[in-house]
């Protein structure tokens, strides 16, 4: 699974996803391709509005996932849940990077989100989250962030998991500005079909098409 997944979690009532469409908005604003996973563990909600998936649709998720014990969001049956990187890898490799709400069971990166209203003991361990966001302060080993601070929250996950050595595509000399989709997209294709020929892998690739002026 290439793009990055990371897990929004906090007990019920605790604001979770109001701050995940807080964050979802801002780093589609920066101009990346957002995709988001709402795990519901009973299996009834659809999508309205007011519900959370529409609630992400609207802050600009290009992709909005709805995964239950009984089926998903794109209306399959199962005989079991579909793990979240499975998920994933089928049908968000299209995205720079998803936003999943719940799954705190999953070993993938975890933020949570505690507000003193509900609760002032985390859901998680601590050891286990990526980040904190809280109305009150935690000693905790990771960096935590206020409920209003979506702008320092969406630029830990820049520095996590969006700014990565980037492919660089120059036509005659200019540079084209690549997402980072696009950019794995590229690396994997022209990866993908230099692999079965002898010295064709590397991580240095030059490409030169050549061709009339």
């Amino acid at each position: 699974m290439s793009v990055p997944v990371v897990c929004f979690v906090g007990k019920s009532g605790s604001g979770k996803t109001t701050v995940l469409e807080k964050v979802v908005a801002e780093l589609v604003s920066r101009g990346y391709r957002v995709g988001a996973v709402k795990h519901d563990a009973h299996g009834g909600e659809t999508d309205q509005p007011g519900k959370d998936t529409w609630r992400l649709r609207q802050a600009g998720a290009c992709r909005v996932a709805l995964s239950s014990p009984q089926g998903f969001v794109l209306f399959g049956t199962l005989d079991q849940e579909l793990a979240l990187e499975t998920l994933v890898s089928r049908y968000l490799q299209d995205v720079d990077i998803v936003m999943a709400e719940g799954f705190k069971r999953s070993a993938l990166p975890k933020i949570e989100v505690c507000r003193s209203e509900r609760s002032r003991e985390l859901l998680c361990r601590p050891e286990e989250l990526l980040a904190v966001v809280s109305d009150f302060p935690l000693e905790v080993p990771c960096p935590q962030f206020t409920l209003e601070d979506t702008a320092g929250l969406a630029r830990l996950l820049e520095e996590r998991f969006l700014h990565r050595p980037s492919v660089v595509v120059r036509v005659d000399g200019r540079e084209i500005p690549l997402k980072p989709f696009l950019q794995r997209l590229i690396a994997g294709t022209v990866r993908g079909l230099l692999a079965g020929l002898k010295g064709g892998e590397g991580r240095r690739i030059e490409l030169d098409l050549g061709g009339p002026e």
